[in-house]
């Protein structure tokens, strides 16, 4: 009699184990996969990390896979050939594409910075750097026609420096491997993302002197974007994906450095606790990530400026063709 009650109490216990095992199955089969490719993978983004460590995303019932790019030529290339759902990535970009007469192009439907995200770095400290110290010196600018070397030339020209003439500014080294080439002795300065930057600082192998977003003023410089095709065909993917977001941006604007730090250290394992923290900081002190997901008009047509004064930028694109305000505007209403 004892030994058929212990034998029923496991199959009991089998069972319910079975059922709790089926339903966290459930669970995750419920949630739809989404390929988030970015740009690069920097601190800089911060929100979106935040979004998965905090469950934003699961709370809309999506599960995101998240790519690192590593450019946002790359990106794009990657998006319009349908290898990913959403891409991230500089809304210049999108400028590109649409110039090209392309049918299904690229269209930005939320922006998540609003400055740029790069420190220029020099070998030694300088405690009092000023732009006059580039003059005559070499900087890794980045990939031609990439928005870091834009709105580096940009800044630089705004200090009365003429790349080419008063410095000599590199593009001939893509932006994934920047880090390493000037690690190796390529230049006399470069600019970086963080928590680059800051890693290579720890090392004794670069000092950050200034910031280029501190510059440059407001620039949409970062946005999500998705085929029109794609965002016709899912409305719904692109309103609980804004969704998430907007919330991570409330998340990481009202928690301190360090709790928003805690929530990074699952996607940059490599740096420490202290360092996230200064990290963070530093892009909340320059107020790197946008109030809230609208890309403006008067925005755009600043980066067509900026993209025009380049030389890369022949014909400006319509602002209503390339970006989507539906999504951000709703997601914005129904969470006030």
């Amino acid at each position: 009699m004892r030994f058929l009650k212990m034998t029923s109490i496991l199959v009991i216990i089998l069972m319910i184990s079975t059922l709790s095992f089926f339903g966290c199955n459930k669970k995750e089969s419920e949630l739809q996969k989404i390929s988030l490719m970015e740009v690069t993978h920097s601190v800089f983004y911060s929100p979106h990390y935040v979004a998965i460590t905090e469950g934003f995303f699961e709370e809309e019932g999506l599960e995101i896979e998240l790519i690192d790019g590593k450019g946002a030529d790359k990106v794009m290339a990657a998006l319009l050939s349908n290898q990913v759902d959403i891409g991230f990535m500089g809304p210049e970009a999108s400028v590109y594409v649409y110039n090209q007469g392309m049918d299904d192009y690229a269209v930005n439907f939320a922006q998540l910075t609003q400055r740029d995200g790069s420190f220029i770095v020099s070998r030694e400290p300088e405690p009092d750097f000023t732009f006059e110290d580039l003059r005559g010196k070499e900087i890794l600018g980045g990939r031609k026609g990439g928005m870091p070397n834009m709105t580096l030339e940009y800044v630089l020209k705004k200090n009365n420096l003429i790349p080419g003439k008063d410095l000599n500014v590199r593009t001939d080294i893509q932006f994934d491997v920047m880090a390493g080439a000037f690690a190796g002795g390529e230049g006399d300065y470069t600019t970086l993302f963080e928590p680059t930057a800051s890693l290579m600082e720890k090392e004794g192998k670069a000092y950050v002197v200034a910031s280029v977003g501190a510059e440059s003023g407001y620039i949409p410089y970062t946005a999500y974007s998705a085929k029109k095709s794609y965002i016709e065909k899912n409305p719904d993917i692109i309103e609980k994906f804004t969704r998430a977001i907007y919330k991570s941006m409330l998340w990481v604007e009202s928690h301190s450095d360090e709790e928003v730090a805690k929530s990074l250290q699952p996607h940059f394992p490599d740096a420490d606790l202290d360092i996230l923290v200064n990290v963070v900081n530093r892009y909340k002190s320059i107020g790197a990530w946008a109030p809230d997901l609208i890309m403006t008009e008067e925005g755009l047509d600043r980066l067509q400026d900026i993209m025009t004064e380049a030389g890369e930028l022949d014909k400006r694109v319509p602002y209503e063709d390339i970006v989507n305000t539906y999504f951000a505007k709703k997601v914005m209403e129904d969470i006030k």
